[in-house]
């Protein structure tokens, strides 16, 4: 079923995909969220069993983590991705075949970002480069400069996309939205720092009839303070087969990936770090 809707002058589609909600118990899962720092795991996952919850599926490592983990923790679970001019598309492929194996309801939205242009995922004359694993884990946010941000980064493509889920949530009746953001092994993104999740939660109650009516809306950031390492095993203890996803900003139309992009640099180095077999289709 398609659907259309105009948003702040930007008119986009939705493709919907209503898959049956597999429901799981998972426990002993580490939180990395807004909840309350008191109160346990297990208690966490029986507080929120009633909720639902909206989760950025883009079809890489990070993304599936942050589903799995949603789904052991709400009633009901819809994953969300974008077809927005990106490079290529096998991460959508991917991601249509992670939500049919989760069993979640799967939203893709068309939003035509690359008419913008400003990034190499989007413009075609610009060149994707190649990763530097010292350039950016661990440094602080503060000391991410103009220079330092690669051009892989798409201007505003956490606000559009979070903005697109939070109209999900609110027709959802989702509590919650989850995104994979981190600030430990990450590009220098400053679309992906504590700070701005808190201001876009903030905004997203008092901007909705959601959370002006007292139906209050959180973002989750379960991979906020993990590692690329520490989030591989954390999917793994939720029964995730990164063998599904697809992380680099070069991939062929088979899925195949380059091996040497900043997001392909810092997945081998976090199956590495780990000390788990990568299971990335790799050209070469």
């Amino acid at each position: 079923m398609a659907l259309w809707f105009c948003n702040v002058g930007i008119f986009a589609k939705i493709t919907v995909f209503r898959k049956p909600i597999t429901d799981t118990l998972m426990t002993n899962i580490t939180s990395q969220s807004t909840a309350n720092p008191q109160t346990s795991d297990t208690d966490s996952i029986t507080l929120h069993s009633n909720q639902n919850a909206v989760v950025l599926l883009s079809g890489g490592l990070d993304s599936v983590t942050c589903l799995y983990w949603a789904k052991a923790r709400y009633a009901s679970v819809t994953a969300v991705s974008f077809d927005y001019g990106q490079r290529h598309n096998s991460e959508l492929v991917a991601a249509k075949s992670i939500a049919e194996t989760a069993g979640v309801n799967h939203r893709i939205i068309d939003i035509d970002i690359a008419q913008l242009g400003g990034s190499s995922l989007t413009d075609h004359s610009m060149v994707v480069p190649d990763g530097d694993a010292d350039k950016f884990p661990n440094k602080k946010h503060d000391e991410i400069d103009n220079d330092a941000i690669p051009n892989t980064y798409v201007p505003a493509r956490n606000t559009i996309f979070l903005s697109y889920a939070l109209a999900v949530a609110e027709v959802t009746d989702a509590n919650h939205i989850v995104i994979g953001v981190s600030s430990v092994d990450y590009s220098g993104y400053p679309d992906c720092r504590p700070e701005y999740i808190s201001a876009f939660e903030h905004m997203a109650n008092l901007a909705t009839k959601a959370g002006v009516t007292g139906h209050h809306l959180s973002i989750q950031t379960p991979l906020q303070q993990l590692s690329k390492a520490k989030t591989i095993e954390l999917g793994l203890s939720l029964g995730v087969d990164y063998g599904q996803t697809i992380s680099c900003y070069r991939a062929d139309e088979n899925g195949l990936a380059c091996g040497v992009c900043d997001s392909c640099t810092l997945r081998r180095q976090g199956f590495e770090q780990a000390d788990v077999a990568d299971p990335t289709k790799y050209r070469s």
